[in-house]
């Protein structure tokens, strides 16, 4: 017990400051009864000793927060409750007991989460990531309570929101414990804002099954499934699936069953359909199956207003790429028979004429004016043995090519169609290493055409950029953001990375700079799908051991730094407030000067 003197003393003086450990508390009298609190207002730190106390309400002068002096419960949804802490009175004397009964636990601060989400307040999410994170909890535990809120309380489902946060939780490993606040911060911020306001959304319910004679073949479910999706029946589809989930289908059938009918037609939805269904499935690997059904099923509202690319004139006019794409898709199923066995040839990609294809080769004629023989190409590569998912890789490859000689001359927007283009080849790519098909292999050839249509975008071309002739150790990463602090940096920041890799930089310390760099600003949408796509695709090229793969990195990364250099700087306000909330988990005081 702490002693704080006499009840007659503390009558006069209204309000008294003891030390508790690591924690000032403020002792208030009202009437005959005395109060302890936690001194450090929990919205931003203010001492409440200097607040005001009437009718049993006790409210911070800094942001006018309230809280119940007894229990300590907050009046307003975006400050927290406030620590109390026992009192006894002997003989006068008062003395306050350090321990307090309501102490902050891993699952008061998954309430918080849960409570910030709902009302989408960034700085009670902010606090209870930065308190969560700091008791040692996983992060993909955390990401797990902004998964089912998202797929729970959006009613028009999976979009921009739930991206972002899955594809910060795929790069946590490339930050510092500051960056992985950060990025599950942001991830977290995005599904409240996108959800709020959209209303619950409730599971329409499996078809029913009362014993084996009325359970459906998986193949009778696909054929189901790919027909209500193809006349945008969204509630039909969302039935068969839960089905297929209820009749404990592995991922791989449900991969299959899902992407078949999303590549019926050619890039739908410029590619953001077959990302966010790639993003679903990412994330059922890491926070587990049973949520299958709310994460799947949430991919289905969209599907009714997603436009085809093969009605748009730029895919039949001047040159039709429809009908040359569905003449070789008629032949993938012949070629990929046993393709679950082939390897995946890496060196080469043989076609037709005794022509031999390399790997930068292969991106050149995807990148090329001739989208007719890279169809050819692609259809001779698969039947001379080349896995889809290689083709996929370098198709992705030339997607970043295009977004790393993107030239700032170009209007402002047109950084998203060739993002567009990269995240929708990368998102192929991984799902096809989750399953490969014959009706997803068609989702290659989707991607090279799109490639070959964002072609203009590199008329002028940007010029690959050459290490400046320095010597010396490589420079600190740090100096790339001071680079990013100011607009149109972007041919700057390409060279001060280039450079900084040819006098043999660590990337780790330039990839978590980078990081830092995408989440400090108020970022769009396309700019955390282009750091983890790179990212993710750097690491798949750098197990290779090749001559190409010094090319493939160094374009990747090329196409990150540029794409983040465009986009910044911007307001910053996100980061603001989460590194308000470090602060003051550290007991740092805002309100006195620096």
């Amino acid at each position: 017990m702490i002693h704080v003197g006499s009840l007659n003393t503390l009558k006069e003086e209204g309000a008294k400051i003891v030390k508790g450990g690591s924690h000032a508390i403020a002792v208030f009298v009202q009437g005959n009864e005395v109060y302890a609190v936690d001194n450090r207002c929990p919205h931003m730190g203010f001492p409440l000793h200097t607040g005001s106390l009437c009718d049993g309400i006790l409210t911070c002068h800094w942001h006018h927060a309230r809280f119940d002096v007894k229990s300590g419960g907050t009046l307003d949804p975006w400050a927290d409750d406030v620590p109390t802490y026992p009192v006894e009175i002997r003989n006068g004397e008062v003395s306050v007991n350090p321990i307090p009964f309501n102490k902050v636990t891993v699952s008061k601060l998954r309430e918080r989460l849960r409570e910030g989400l709902e009302q989408s307040l960034s700085l009670v999410i902010a606090k209870a990531v930065v308190g969560l994170m700091e008791a040692g909890v996983q992060p993909t535990e955390i990401a797990k309570v902004g998964v089912e809120f998202g797929t729970t309380h959006r009613q028009s489902g999976w979009r921009s929101g739930l991206t972002i946060l899955t594809a910060m939780t795929n790069i946590l490993p490339k930050l510092d414990k500051t960056g992985q606040i950060l990025a599950l911060y942001q991830g977290l911020v995005h599904v409240a804002r996108e959800s709020s306001g959209m209303g619950t959304r409730f599971l329409l319910g499996s078809l029913p099954v009362t014993n084996e004679m009325n359970r459906q073949s998986f193949e009778q479910l696909s054929e189901w499934y790919r027909h209500c999706v193809e006349v945008r029946d969204s509630q039909g589809a969302e039935r068969v699936l839960l089905t297929s989930i209820e009749s404990g289908f592995s991922n791989e059938k449900l991969t299959d069953m899902m992407m078949t009918a999303i590549t019926d037609h050619f890039y739908i939805d410029v590619g953001h359909s077959l990302d966010f269904h790639n993003k679903a499935f990412e994330i059922i690997e890491k926070i587990g199956d049973e949520h299958r059904p709310y994460v799947l099923s949430s991919l289905l509202p969209g599907i009714s207003n997603v436009s085809r690319s093969e009605e748009s004139h730029s895919w039949q006019s001047p040159i039709n790429l429809v009908k040359p794409l569905k003449e070789a898709f008629e032949e993938l199923p012949s070629i990929l028979q046993g393709t679950e066995e082939l390897p995946s040839i890496h060196a080469t990609a043989p076609s037709e004429g005794n022509l031999t294809l390399d790997g930068k080769s292969m991106v050149n004629q995807i990148l090329s004016d001739d989208p007719l023989k890279t169809i050819e190409v692609l259809v001779n590569s698969l039947k001379s043995g080349v896995s889809p998912t290689r083709l996929a890789q370098l198709v992705t490859l030339a997607a970043a090519e295009r977004v790393a000689r993107f030239h700032v001359q170009n209007d402002f927007s047109d950084w998203i169609t060739v993002l567009h283009t990269f995240t929708h080849a990368h998102a192929v790519h991984e799902s096809l290493h989750r399953s490969t098909s014959v009706e997803l292999t068609r989702a290659i050839f989707h991607g090279a055409m799109s490639v070959y249509l964002d072609r203009f975008l590199n008329t002028p071309s940007a010029r690959r950029p050459k290490p400046a002739e320095t010597k010396g150790e490589p420079q600190n990463p740090a100096e790339l953001l001071d680079i990013m602090n100011e607009q149109q940096q972007v041919a700057e920041s390409a060279r001060w990375v280039i450079t900084y890799l040819g006098h043999g930089g660590d990337k780790k310390p330039l990839f978590n700079t980078l990081g830092h760099a995408l989440l400090r600003e108020d970022a769009e949408f396309h700019t955390f799908q282009m750091y983890e796509a790179a990212m993710v695709e750097h690491d798949r090229w750098e197990k290779e051991d090749s001559e190409f793969v010094d090319y493939a990195l160094e374009t990747l990364i090329l196409a990150l730094t540029r794409y983040l250099a465009g986009h910044a700087p911007t307001a910053r306000e996100m980061p603001h407030t989460a590194r308000i909330a470090m602060r003051l988990h550290r007991g740092e005081k805002l309100f006195e000067d620096e």
